[in-house]
Order: C-alpha cells, then sequence, then structure tokens
C-alpha cells in the first residue's frame, strides 16, 4: 500500500470513528493537501450519521463542520498565494502537484468572475482545490473570502453529506426488500 493510499485509509478511519471532528479534520487537511478527496470524506460521514442511526438534522451540522475546517484550510492557501504571489507559486507547484496550467485556469476562472467565482468555485471539482490561489494572488479582501468560501464550501459538504446519507438509505431499502 502506498503512503497516500495509507494516509487516505487514516482519514477514512478518523471519519468513520470520530464523526464531527474527523470532518473537521479531514476538510481542513484535504484544502491544503489535494490527495485526499472530499468526494469520499462526505459521503462516508452521511452513510456514518445513518449508520449510527442519528437524526436526519446531523447531515447539516457535519456539513458545517466539514465547511468550516475546509475554510480553515482554503484561508491557509489564500494567506501562502497571498505572501509568494504568483511568481513565487509557481516555484512551489511541483511540490504540490499542481499544474501550471491548472493554475490558469484558476485564474481565468476568478478573472472573468470575481469575487463571485470562491462561492460557484467551491462547489467545483478541479476548481474547488485551487480558487484559493488567485483570491490570494489578486488580493480578494480576506474577510470577504473568508465568508465566500464558508458559504460554498458549506454547499458542497452539506450536499455530498446528504448524498451518502441519502444512497445509505437507497442501499439499505434495496436489501430490506
Amino acid at each position: 500500500m502506498s503512503e497516500i493510499d495509507a494516509f487516505i485509509q487514516w482519514i477514512v478511519s478518523l471519519v468513520s470513528q470520530n464523526l464531527y471532528p474527523g470532518v473537521f479534520l479531514a476538510a481542513l487537511i484535504e484544502t491544503v493537501f489535494p490527495p485526499i478527496p472530499s468526494e469520499v470524506v462526505f459521503p462516508l460521514a452521511g452513510y456514518s450519521i445513518l449508520k449510527n442511526q442519528m437524526n436526519i438534522f446531523h447531515v447539516v451540522g457535519v456539513g458545517i463542520t466539514g465547511g468550516a475546517g475546509a475554510t480553515i484550510g482554503a484561508f491557509v492557501i489564500y494567506i501562502i498565494s497571498k505572501r509568494l504571489g504568483r511568481i513565487g507559486l509557481i516555484k512551489y507547484l511541483k511540490y504540490a502537484k499542481i499544474k501550471e496550467s491548472s493554475l490558469e485556469k484558476a485564474d481565468h476562472w476568478f478573472e472573468k468572475y470575481g469575487d463571485k467565482s470562491v462561492i460557484i468555485g467551491r462547489v467545483i471539482p478541479g476548481i474547488r482545490e485551487l480558487v484559493s490561489i488567485p483570491a490570494g494572488i489578486f488580493n480578494m479582501n480576506p474577510i470577504k473570502f473568508l465568508i465566500f468560501t464558508l458559504i460554498g464550501s458549506c454547499i458542497w459538504s452539506i450536499a455530498l453529506t446528504g448524498a451518502g446519507y441519502y444512497f445509505g438509505i437507497a442501499t439499505l431499502n434495496v436489501f430490506l426488500k
């Protein structure tokens, strides 16, 4: 098993054994270190809510908790991008396994949609991981960045957590018939 696979396995067990703190930490780490797919973390959390017979309102609670973790992680990327600037970031992209072409797409996205790109971008795979970089480079207002990131991250997290909960119910219904 590779180091990344072992790390993802650790995240999965963290979420399934420690729902709220696990989701918060997984979302924070996933935002800073993209190899952890939120598309796995949040549906797993939704299924854990169902499996533990928790009230459906925990879908929203877990989603908001994950949104908060992702927002903190995104703010770290925002600050690094703001401090290093575009030229400084290009030197380090290879270590983060981010292609310069991906950064250019995020730049164009930000230039086209402005500050709104942060809310919209946080719910689009491929953009959501990168939208903090142009926001920092283009010096977006930090308070606005945090609010927009929290909104977009919560929408994403609640939707994926809800999907895990819903598909868990659908799967159980199939087996119970």
